[in-house]
């Protein structure tokens, strides 16, 4: 009993009925193939062509079959445009060489080694090929500038310039805004703060008088707490000096009794040599 062949392998519909041979008196032109083959862009395109056309698995292709449809579509063309069929027929070649292949015995180096699929490389291109073309297709939808769209343009004639519009102000708004100019002045003041010149010589002098009628002094009456401290840590710097120079004596009768400040008896010195 023979088995009809199934729908996948028909050549084509007609009606919606399969056609599994060319009728004989179906006419083709001669250049109808090469036409065929000038909508493609190389040798993978058109494998890939046939591959989805037969819902071929990719990681599995039937050698076999793809080869024989594959050099169908080049014989009819080869005569026509040889130049075209050059690159399909190393394609072609590549084809029959994956299919011998799989004909010969696998050559194992040893029991446990695994053999090499020869359609390992070819499946490799295809599907690098079919991303590729995916790729190009997507980019190809998107609107391109000169054939979906283009740019408005509009051209505006140059006006003249046209000429200021300075806003009037009447005398109320020039008054308004004197008086805020002299609030800000107001707020804006300056002082200025002197230091006083307070020399240890003048007051190494200033102390030399004050012990001269008497001789002897009470330490802080001499030097007058009361002038502030600027003048208070002068006279303290300037009786300081004038121990040092051997011109007064500080004394004391006993642990934390008052300290007098008294003229050195070698001082015979007026108050103004100091």
């Amino acid at each position: 009993m023979s088995l009809a062949p199934s729908d996948s392998t028909a050549l084509a519909r007609l009606y919606g009925e399969p056609l599994f041979a060319l009728p004989p008196d179906l006419y083709i032109p001669p250049d109808a193939l090469a036409v065929f083959l000038d909508a493609f862009e190389g040798p993978l395109d058109l494998l890939l062509y046939l591959i989805r056309r037969q819902n071929f698995n990719i990681l599995d292709i039937p050698m076999a079959q793809l080869t024989r449809q594959y050099l169908g579509y080049v014989e009819q063309v080869r005569a026509h445009n040889l130049e075209l069929a050059g690159e399909y027929l190393l394609m072609a070649a590549l084809l029959i060489e994956i299919k011998s292949r799989l004909l010969l015995p696998p050559k194992r180096s040893s029991p446990e080694a695994e053999t090499a699929d020869p359609r390992a490389e070819l499946v490799r291109r295809l599907l690098e090929y079919e991303q590729v073309k995916l790729a190009a297709q997507r980019i190809e939808a998107l609107p391109q500038h000169g054939r979906d769209f283009w740019y408005a343009q509009a051209t505006l004639a140059a006006a003249a310039p046209a000429a200021p519009v300075w806003p009037s102000v009447d005398a109320a708004e020039l008054a308004q805004a004197w008086v805020a100019l002299l609030q800000r002045a107001r707020l804006v003041q300056s002082h200025r703060i002197e230091r006083p010149q307070l020399s240890v010589r003048a007051f190494m002098s200033q102390l030399l008088r004050q012990l001269q009628p008497r001789r002897f002094a009470e330490f802080g009456e001499l030097l007058e707490p009361a002038r502030g401290v600027a003048a208070l840590i002068v006279s303290f710097i300037a009786l300081l000096e004038l121990s040092r120079e051997g011109l007064v004596e500080l004394t004391q009768a006993s642990a934390y009794a008052p300290i007098y400040v008294r003229l050195s008896p070698s001082s015979h010195t007026g108050p103004d040599t100091v």
